[in-house]
């Protein structure tokens, strides 16, 4: 059985170092946003030698672009976007301290051997429970990029942020690790 680790931003090499693949965290503190197009802008600023609107050393940033708010609420709907289209920016930012991810699916070998390189892990958060997982952000302002509208770098304050450990610092990859241990023989 997996075990529930709680985990605070930013993270440190010592924190990250001691997940595994397959365990569940509960993450507080504050998180970044971001997609494509953002992530698009970020990478454009590293190779124009500018520097970044955001700080990503020990940071983790969330694949979302999030429904707007209800009254009342921090921000509405915030389910995990497709990670790999952030793969040809990954890299650069983990280069510069970015030491998680959160999204779904696969990533590419390039992202794996920068995460290994970096010691940074990429979590996993269920598509599915998007309204569920908004429950945990307790706060949410708008950092740059607002003409990108949900797609713009928010800075969430979240409590208890639910994850799983898909590939840790060493490369273990829970896709390929879970699928034997279930293959019908």
């Amino acid at each position: 059985m997996a075990k529930l680790i709680k985990i605070k931003t930013p993270l440190n090499d010592d924190t990250v170092l001691q997940l595994k693949a397959g365990d569940n965290v509960l993450i507080s503190g504050y998180l970044y946003t971001g997609r494509d197009a953002a992530h698009k802008r970020l990478v454009d600023l590293i190779e124009e030698g500018k520097e970044l609107p955001i700080d990503v050393n020990g940071q983790i940033i969330y694949y979302v672009g999030p429904a707007p708010a209800k009254p009342g609420h921090a921000c509405g709907s915030a389910g995990p976007t497709t990670s790999y289209r952030m793969d040809p920016y990954a890299p650069y930012l983990l280069d510069l301290g970015l030491k998680g991810m959160i999204g779904k699916g696969l990533r590419s070998k390039e992202v794996i051997d920068s995460m290994i390189k970096n010691k940074a892990v990429y979590f996993g958060a269920v598509g599915g429970a998007a309204a569920l997982i908004s429950k945990s952000i307790v706060k949410s302002e708008t950092i740059c990029y607002a003409d990108l509208g949900t797609e713009a770098i928010h800075k969430f304050f979240v409590k208890d942020f639910p994850a799983i450990v898909i590939i840790d610092a060493f490369g273990n990859n829970l896709y390929e690790i879970e699928p034997p241990k279930y293959a019908v023989e």
